[in-house]
Parts: C-alpha cells; sequence; structure tokens
C-alpha cells in the first residue's frame, strides 16, 4: 500500500491538517505514527483505513482493512452481535462464517457475554473490546489502530498484542497510534512523526537524519540499533547522550491515589488537568497502572526535566 504526496485539510479555506505525506506500507509491515495532540495522527490513520478521503494525493493498493477509530460511536441502540454483524457483512462475511468469526473475535478479548448487550449501555472498556473486535472481523490484511488498547483491560490488550503479531506474521500490516512508548517494541517496525506548522509533514524517524516523507518511500523495516520512545539507542549509549530521567503523564479524570503509585515524583492538578511526572523506569507501569481505570483518559506522554516547570 502507497500514500504519494498526500494531504487532507476540512474545508478549502481551511489550514492542512496533514500534508505531503509519502510512505510505502509492505505486507507484513509495522508503522507506529506519534506526535502532539493536534498534529494529524488520526487525521492521516483515517486516510490510511479509507474512512476518509485525501484532499490532495493518492492512495494505492488498500488491501481489506479493519480500523478502531480513536472515539468509537458508544451511544447506538443496538446489542454488540447485531453491529458485529453489520460490520461483518459489510467485509464479505455471510452466514456461519459470520456468526463463528464475531464470536471468535469476542472471544479473543474476553467479550463472549457482551454480544446481546446493547451498546449505548456499556461501559467505555466494554465498547473498545467490540471496537477491537469489529477491527479483527475480516481475519487478514491492514489493521489500522488509533488508541486501541485505551480503556481494554490486562488481559484483552495482550489479546491485541497477540492479534497485531499474528497478522504481520500472516503477511498482514499494522499501523497504529498508542500513547505507550513501549507498545509493540518487540515487534519492531517503523516510527513516523507527525509535526505541526505551516507545512505538517511526516517524518521518518527510521530513516538515517530523519528524512522527510515526501522524499523517498519506505520500503519497510527499522534499522538495527534503532530506538523505540523511551528507549535509549544503541548510539545513545556509545556517545553517553543522556536521556531525559523523567516522563509526564497529562490526564483528565479522577486518579487520587496517582501520587502514591511506585516512582511517581509529583502528581499536581493544572487547568483541569491530573500532571503526573514518574521517574522513567517506572512509567510503564505507572501507564498501565492509570489506563485500567475506566475513569482516567490520557491525554499526552512525554519527557520532561528533572526539575518541575510551570508548577508541574
Amino acid at each position: 500500500m502507497r500514500l504519494d504526496q498526500v494531504g487532507k485539510r476540512y474545508g478549502i479555506r481551511l489550514p492542512w491538517v496533514v500534508r505531503d505525506a509519502s510512505l510505502e506500507i509492505p505486507p507484513g509491515g509495522l508503522v507506529r505514527f506519534e506526535g502532539k495532540n493536534g498534529s494529524g495522527k488520526s487525521t492521516l490513520l483515517r486516510v490510511i483505513a479509507g474512512v476518509s478521503t485525501p484532499s490532495r494525493g493518492t492512495v494505492t493498493g488498500r488491501p481489506a482493512t479493519g480500523y478502531v477509530p480513536e472515539r468509537f460511536p458508544a451511544a447506538l441502540p443496538f446489542p454488540a452481535h447485531e453491529y458485529l454483524s453489520h460490520l461483518g457483512r459489510v467485509h464479505g462475511l455471510t452466514g456461519l462464517d459470520l456468526a463463528t468469526r464475531i464470536d471468535a473475535c469476542l472471544d479473543r478479548l474476553g467479550g463472549r457475554e457482551l454480544a446481546p448487550v446493547p451498546l449505548r449501555n456499556m461501559s467505555k472498556g466494554m465498547c473498545q473490546k467490540v471496537a477491537v473486535a469489529q477491527a479483527l472481523l475480516p481475519g487478514a490484511g491492514l489493521l489500522v489502530l488509533d488508541e486501541a488498547w485505551t480503556g481494554l483491560d490486562v488481559e484483552a490488550k495482550a489479546a491485541l498484542d497477540e492479534a497485531v503479531a499474528e497478522r504481520l506474521a500472516d503477511g498482514g500490516s499494522v499501523v497504529f497510534v498508542d500513547h505507550e512508548p513501549s507498545r509493540l517494541a518487540r515487534l519492531g517496525g517503523e516510527r513516523w512523526r507527525l509535526e505541526n506548522g505551516d507545512a505538517t509533514r511526516v517524518t521518518n524517524e527510521s530513516a538515517p537524519n530523519g528524512s522527510a516523507a515526501g522524499g523517498q518511500p519506505s520500503s519497510g523495516g527499522a534499522s538495527s540499533g534503532e530506538a523505540w520512545p523511551g528507549e535509549a539507542s544503541s548510539e545513545d549509549a556509545s556517545s553517553g547522550a543522556a536521556m531525559a530521567p523523567v516522563v509526564v503523564i497529562e490526564l483528565t479524570g479522577e486518579a487520587p491515589d496517582a501520587a502514591g503509585l511506585p516512582g511517581v515524583i509529583t502528581a499536581q492538578q493544572q487547568a483541569g488537568r491530573l500532571i503526573v511526572r514518574v521517574e522513567r523506569d517506572a512509567s510503564d507501569a505507572v501507564l498501565r497502572t492509570l489506563l485500567a481505570r475506566d475513569s482516567v483518559h490520557v491525554v499526552r506522554v512525554g519527557d520532561g526535566p528533572l526539575e518541575t516547570e510551570g508548577g508541574r
């Protein structure tokens, strides 16, 4: 699958959200997109999934695609099984094959009991299981996952990790966004960053010197010695470059015990959000603990200095 000079904006007089994005997603390829809130990640994923048409450029070679959106339409009046049946028929599944596939996808995520429950009566975690199940229905091709792990319990997250690994092994492709820096790092793949600006561009951080996506499309595979977010690369280690010792997690919701979690340095309210500063080595564990709660939504994860800044 290829994107050539793809741009997207939501009106002829409005600014470009994504501009001049060119890349190749090869069979068996894993691609992670990163960037700040509002940088265009979800917009680009919608274009890749085929649910949004690019304003400029072309997308070719898209296979059968399963897509988990950042915001799943949870307030729907019909039961999960009816919703999954409709989506399965969209993917060409019918009869016994469709029923078997629905059961298998729900079972995998620990959600078989959700089949008769109306979506509007479900918790956030329950709805997210249905969202992931509908994306897994095709069983092959491309998976586009926009923060698909958010709201899932530990077992369901592990099941989704396993499903991604199987999809890649079978020659399918996976494109994803996730706020946990180490998500799927063991599977390798490529990292691309979206940056804000007058000309928002996609940068391939797996390429030497972070070459712009407007150049030659990537042909897959992160090179050895490269680091995923939150990990020190071999080059950093050999040169003695210092990694930022603190990870800053910004979230909404209630987490009154955040300050007492192992590795947390400070947890302070600021402008309606909770800012948690945590030691880098403990950041993954703290994120997992926070994300296990339906009342919490993580809006940003990033590096921070050892000293506090602006009251954080």
